[in-house]
């Protein structure tokens, strides 16, 4: 598995809001929703994505962009059209009032907007909550991309807009799957392009020594790397691995490797049945008091404490 592989690997999209957004012009949607990543796809019509600190955006059919919390933005028309309808956090939306409008613009499965035969559709997918093992990536996102229809190439768009209009068993699995495909086939096209200013860890791929210590690290995390295994793993000098890893990653290995641990922790700990315990064999930590104590180190709350705020509540 290579770094980019191994960093889009985590996120799993766990019921992620999912919706066929029909509109007629004019209309304006505030978005104040602070999902950590949503994904928007052009089916039919236009829209404008206007960031508050950036330039509108114009997405056709085809295009696609993708937005992170926690900037606020509005997706209109017309960068000019006036904001009728807000978007709260958990996806309520009201209108400038505060009055709900949930009943009166749904218009059967999965269905939304001010006219279920508007000249405007777009598909709207959002995290309702990100992995930790994402954050790498999301970080080196910015609060808005866009990439026009011309430009990438993904049967996804046309699959996703199908399935989002049907109910049957695991269909909420199947969206959430579909999801994931399509934010990775974004983000793949994406950090091609000159303006993705690619973070160190994707440009790691291109140096052949810290590229093979990623890949052995995200190949089996539990074992007990050192940085004299590691080197020894890749015919290295220590000190030429550690030299180089540090100038193209920007951190030492094993730090790497601690954070990779930690972040594939997060990520467990939010499995129903897993527990510390069986977290910490897998990872290679050998109690898990000793998960614990660099889970807190690091991150500053205990697994315990992540797992209870990962894991929605009754």
């Amino acid at each position: 598995m290579d770094a980019f592989g191994g960093l889009l690997d985590g996120p799993r999209a766990r019921g992620a809001f999912s919706l066929r957004t029909v509109m007629t012009p004019p209309w304006s949607l505030r978005i104040l929703a602070e999902s950590p990543i949503t994904v928007v796809a052009m089916v039919r019509g236009h829209a404008w994505v206007i960031p508050d600190d950036g330039e509108p955006i114009r997405l056709g059919v085809g295009d696609v962009a993708v937005t992170r919390a926690p900037d606020h933005y509005t997706v209109a028309d017309d960068p000019g059209t006036v904001p009728d309808i807000v978007i709260h956090p958990g996806q309520r939306c009201s209108d400038l009032n505060g009055n709900s409008l949930e009943e009166q613009l749904m218009h059967g499965v999965r269905t939304w907007g001010n006219d279920p035969n508007g000249s405007t559709l777009m598909l709207v997918g959002a995290y309702e909550s990100t992995s930790d093992i994402s954050d790498r990536l999301l970080r080196a996102l910015p609060p808005v991309l866009s990439l026009a229809n011309d430009t990438w190439n993904s049967p996804l768009v046309a699959l996703l807009c199908e399935e989002m209009a049907q109910e049957g068993p695991g269909q909420a699995a199947v969206l959430d799957r579909l999801i994931d495909l399509l934010l990775i086939a974004i983000l793949r096209a994406w950090f091609t392009r000159p303006e993705a200013d690619a973070p160190k860890w994707y440009r790691a791929k291109s140096d052949p020594l810290v590229s093979q210590a990623l890949q052995a690290m995200h190949a089996d995390p539990a074992f007990p790397w050192t940085l004299a295994t590691l080197a020894k793993e890749l015919g290295a000098s220590r000190a030429a691995l550690s030299r180089r890893f540090q100038d193209v990653v920007g951190e030492s290995p094993m730090k790497f490797l601690t954070s990779w641990r930690l972040a594939l922790a997060a990520d467990m700990l939010c499995e129903p049945e897993a527990t510390v315990g069986t977290v910490a064999h897998a990872l290679g930590y050998s109690t898990p008091f000793a998960l614990s104590t660099a889970f807190k180190r690091v991150r500053g709350i205990s697994p315990q404490e992540h797992r209870a705020r990962a894991m929605p509540t009754g």
